[in-house]
């Protein structure tokens, strides 16, 4: 039996700027034969095309990318400061060279539309809608280009609508 609770995006409490940007987020997509989880830190949460939505960036090198191009859904689950050290890990290291979920020792739920896991204390499941390719000609203040993008490993943008929202 789930110790998550099912509610509707719009009660949501979390602070984002807290909940994406210090206490991180784990990105998933795939199933059960096979997935990828990764530490995310930049995006947000809003309302576009009438539709509750997150955004979320992934790096042309991350191996998860290939699994959230894949699938129609992905999630992105919360964990809060005392998870720092999983988050870290899943975050520096690639799931093509380790096994993320036997180094942190977190549980996988194999949900019908993409995994989480079961100690997070929040969960975002969300279908995509669009994506895009960051692209050097489209910044308006180029100093951003040169601060985060040296390796010219451009973001790809995801926009996915929030189908379910999971908390404890």
């Amino acid at each position: 039996m789930s110790s998550f609770k099912e509610i509707k995006p719009e009660e949501l409490t979390e602070n984002p700027f807290k909940t994406i940007g210090r206490d991180w987020l784990l990105l998933s997509a795939g199933d059960e034969a096979k997935f990828n989880t990764m530490t995310v830190s930049w995006g947000g949460v809003g309302v576009l095309w009438n539709k509750n939505v997150v955004f979320t960036f992934i790096r042309p090198q991350r191996y998860t990318l290939g699994f959230v191009e894949e699938e129609e859904y992905f999630t992105l689950s919360g964990f809060g400061s005392d998870f720092r050290r999983e988050l870290t890990l899943c975050g520096t290291k690639s799931g093509r060279d380790i096994d993320k979920v036997k180094e942190t020792g977190l549980t996988p739920v194999f949900d019908k539309e993409a995994p989480y896991f079961e100690e997070s204390r929040l969960v975002l499941v969300c279908k995509k809608l669009y994506k895009q390719d960051f692209s050097p000609e489209c910044f308006i203040d180029p100093s951003l280009d040169g601060l985060n993008y040296a390796a010219k490993d451009y973001h790809k943008m995801f926009i996915g609508e929030i189908v379910r929202v999971l908390v404890k």
